[in-house]
């Protein structure tokens, strides 16, 4: 159980609250979710029942409106028990609703935030099959006629854009040609069932398989200017804004994974007993679930000080980019060690290991894979300001 340092009586509360709910709730259902690959709209309406879909919302919109701390923990105690879930809070709540929240005028935010705040989902259209790290080399287009705006292209591994309730998503198109070259990249908000917008869900994930991921096809898809996501040629530093707080809650759910991976193997070690002693006994074991340990502790409290950064307005492009490193390859190390200390078992569906060690590889992949926070935190430290 992570220590109270530094958080206050209702941060406590609500971690406490959010850990009951995913153990009584969603852990009953996650193996055979899993199994089957499939997205739970029973689970998901009861997690927007306990706040967590408005979890960044105003109250004014009927959101819960935590402040960015408590919504990481938030994400991290459902991520201890399933990657599938914490998935589905994570991109609703940074990637969804975020660029409107931070972007949308009044209108926009009145019409959309109350709904995203019950049970409605939204979508994060920016990776494409020929930009995903390379995101300034979106390939859709939105070309300009009268008042409308008519979209072209396609998005791909766009999660929450494809399910029963998901309602939009923003998409970011190419709208013009800069001096140099450079792509002018303006976002809309478009939504689900518009002419020419269709969606397709993605089946045969190796992790997150019990969320939901779409690729999205936009055919001549007519939007009126006012879907259009604050100015014309904004979209770029949207969406590059809108990953910095995201890469929070990618953090978010690798600290959940390698504290529920620690507890898993940990728990196993001390009843499993081989030569009369139990494992955990074994310097080797030993030293395995201290090293997970020790990672977690660090790892949280620099997570918890870059969110309150965040909640204060501060830029965290670089210590975002930290965070999400660190907490990704925690969990891939917490995972790998949770697998082998479980030995055999830890191959077998009916444990936990095995589930934990697909789930964490999307962490090292999804929001800027790995390399491209080492690229980040190299520019942010000036590494490539030479003459």
């Amino acid at each position: 159980m992570p220590l109270n340092r530094n958080l206050s009586e209702e941060q406590i509360l609500l971690r406490d609250s959010v850990r009951s709910f995913a153990e009584q709730e969603l852990y009953p259902t996650v193996k055979e979710l899993d199994e089957r690959e499939e997205f739970s709209l029973e689970n998901t309406k009861a997690m927007a029942h306990l706040g967590l879909l408005g979890a960044q919302i105003p109250e004014q919109y009927g959101g819960s409106a935590l402040d960015y701390a408590s919504y990481i923990i938030t994400v991290e105690e459902i991520a201890r028990v399933d990657g599938s879930h914490a998935a589905t809070v994570a991109a609703h709540n940074s990637l969804g609703v975020g660029p409107i929240l931070n972007f949308g005028n009044k209108e926009q935010k009145s019409k959309y935030l109350p709904k995203l705040a019950e049970a409605s989902l939204w979508g994060f259209g920016l990776t494409e099959a020929e930009a995903g790290s390379d995101a300034a080399n979106t390939q859709t287009t939105a070309t300009q006629d009268g008042d409308d705006w008519i979209i072209n292209g396609s998005k791909i591994f766009i999660t929450n854009s494809a399910s029963e309730i998901t309602i939009g998503s923003t998409v970011l198109a190419k709208t013009g040609t800069l001096q140099g070259g450079r792509n002018e990249l303006t976002c809309f908000l478009v939504e689900n069932g518009i002419a020419g917008f269709t969606q397709k869900v993605m089946k045969g994930k190796m992790m997150w398989r019990a969320s939901n991921t779409g690729e999205l096809y936009l055919d001549n898809v007519r939007v009126h200017k006012s879907t259009m996501l604050g100015k014309r040629g904004d979209g770029f530093k949207q969406m590059m804004a809108t990953l910095d707080k995201g890469r929070l809650s990618i953090a978010a759910m690798g600290l959940g994974l390698a504290q529920g991976a620690f507890e898993y193997a940990l728990k196993y070690a001390k009843e499993r007993k081989t030569f009369g002693k139990a494992i955990s006994t074994y310097q080797a074991n030993a030293f395995k679930l201290a090293d997970i340990d020790m990672g977690i502790e660090l790892a949280r409290t620099y997570l918890y000080d870059v969110c309150r950064m965040a909640s204060e307005g501060i830029s965290v492009t670089k210590e975002g980019a930290i965070a999400k490193l660190n907490c990704s390859e925690l969990a891939h190390m917490a995972a790998n060690h949770c697998v082998q200390i479980l030995g055999g078992y830890g191959l077998m569906k009916e444990y936990n290991a095995e589930r934990f060690y697909r789930d964490q590889k999307l962490l090292e992949i999804g929001e800027g894979t790995s390399e491209i926070q080492r690229l980040v935190i190299a520019r942010e430290i000036g590494c490539f300001d030479v003459g």
